[in-house]
């Protein structure tokens, strides 16, 4: 796991995002996500699934210091989990 400034700013910029560990691991399910970002403070057993199907998928995977942070990036106010970049439906 890594996380690169620029993986956050692309997470920012992008124009399809999944925000929240159901949401991401259904986008990792349909095929859709091209990146996945977790929360390192986030619970393990809520993010665990997603971290094994992006593995799975050879997803690129990007640690985020904290929910609170992923969540801002993502722009809403509450913390989030997980989330994804998309590719356009």
């Amino acid at each position: 796991m890594t996380q690169p400034a620029e993986a956050i700013d692309r997470l920012r910029a992008a124009e399809f995002k999944a925000v929240g560990s159901s949401q991401t691991a259904k986008a990792i399910g349909k095929g859709r996500a091209q990146a996945v970002f977790v929360a390192k403070d986030a619970d393990r057993r809520v993010v665990e699934s997603v971290l094994a199907a992006a593995r799975d998928q050879g997803l690129e995977i990007v640690e985020v210091g904290s929910m609170r942070e992923l969540g801002r990036v993502c722009g809403i106010a509450v913390g989030a989990s997980a989330a994804a970049i998309l590719s356009p439906a």
